[in-house]
């Protein structure tokens, strides 16, 4: 693993949404890159929440990944305690399907800046988390450069094998 001590913080608002979250741990252990993971909800917790954006740094966190359903804050309440980078996951959830987790993650003020991937993109906002680090680690940028790799040649052989195939054949 990159990383003597965790290089992405992983915070979600309740243990419902670690299903989703999880994915974030998946890419970023296929990757390399160490992290931890907490529930930490910016409405239940604030001061929990507050302490750990603040501290994050001195930590060794230079990531934090934020994922929170039912128009939760909590990506934008971590970034108002912090200048780290903080991409947030709207999760879906409740009567809107995740709209409302959408809109209040992305729409933060200006110079409060959040990171936004799609609604339960957890999967992207762990690539995101890698696109930053690789800036600092070379390592990351080159398990980025293979993951991609891998993905173009699997579609090539895809696109091969059904290149003459007709509709009955689908």
């Amino acid at each position: 693993m990159i990383g003597n001590t965790p290089l992405v913080g992983i915070i979600m608002g309740s243990e419902s949404d670690l299903p989703v979250m999880k994915k974030t741990a998946e890419v970023l252990e296929e990757m390399g890159v160490s992290y931890e993971m907490k529930i930490s909800s910016a409405h239940r917790m604030p001061k929990e929440t507050a302490d750990y954006a603040e501290s994050a740094r001195k930590c060794g966190i230079e990531v934090i990944i934020a994922g929170a359903g039912m128009a939760a804050h909590l990506a934008g309440a971590i970034a108002a305690h912090t200048t780290l980078p903080v991409i947030g996951v709207p999760l879906k959830s409740g009567e809107l399907n995740g709209v409302d987790a959408l809109y209040s993650t992305v729409q933060m003020p200006s110079g409060i800046p959040v990171a936004t991937v799609a609604i339960n993109g957890a999967a992207n906002a762990a690539y995101l988390a890698c696109s930053i680090l690789s800036i600092k680690y070379p390592e990351i940028r080159v398990a980025i450069d293979s993951k991609r790799e891998k993905t173009r040649v699997k579609l090539l052989e895809k696109s091969e094998a059904i290149k003459n195939t007709t509709l009955k054949d689908l």
